[in-house]
């Protein structure tokens, strides 16, 4: 099966196209329920935890990325300032952190409202966007829990782009 054979099936619910894209591209997946599926996804950095979820009331496919980091109480406030920091620099989603389980996550939606329909291309950006925004944040996030250092100090580290591999 081809891209081009999944938008010609496009399926009503978006969540049955992530499969299809998931199946295509040979990304573990588990689909917990007709509304909802989880990608497992490996990232330069850490292992990702791809959400989707079907909102009917909202006519909204979600996507929330989560990642293997826990915030410990103590940096909480400091992780806070660095999302703020980092949210500004985001062109599509945003990170947010579970306050009860110090989880951070990256998410979007994309709005299908009045019978829009998800194409395969929008699902894969969106996924891409999610891995793309962890592999540039995470060490931002470790250099504020592990290594103590404040918001603005990690973020310019995060911002500072590398070429090439040593």
């Amino acid at each position: 099966m081809s891209l081009i054979d999944i938008e010609a099936d496009a399926p009503a619910n978006p969540v049955d196209l992530v499969e299809q894209l998931a199946a295509l591209h040979d990304w573990s997946f588990e689909r917990s329920d007709e509304d909802e599926i989880t990608l497992s996804l490996t990232s330069r950095w850490t292992d990702c935890h791809v959400s989707f979820q079907w909102m009917d009331e909202l006519e909204a496919l979600h996507l929330a990325c989560a990642f293997d980091f826990k915030v410990p109480e103590g940096r909480r406030a400091e992780v806070l300032k660095l999302l703020a920091l980092v949210n500004e620099q985001m062109w599509l989603g945003h990170f947010d952190m579970w306050s009860q389980e110090g989880v951070i996550m990256f998410r979007h939606a994309l709005v299908l409202a009045g019978g829009a329909t998800a194409s395969d291309r929008q699902c894969e950006v969106i996924v891409d966007a999610a891995l793309d925004a962890v592999e540039r944040y995470y060490p931002a996030f470790q250099f504020v829990v592990w290594a103590g250092k404040t918001a603005k100090e990690a973020m310019e580290t995060a911002l500072f782009d590398t070429v090439g591999e040593a």
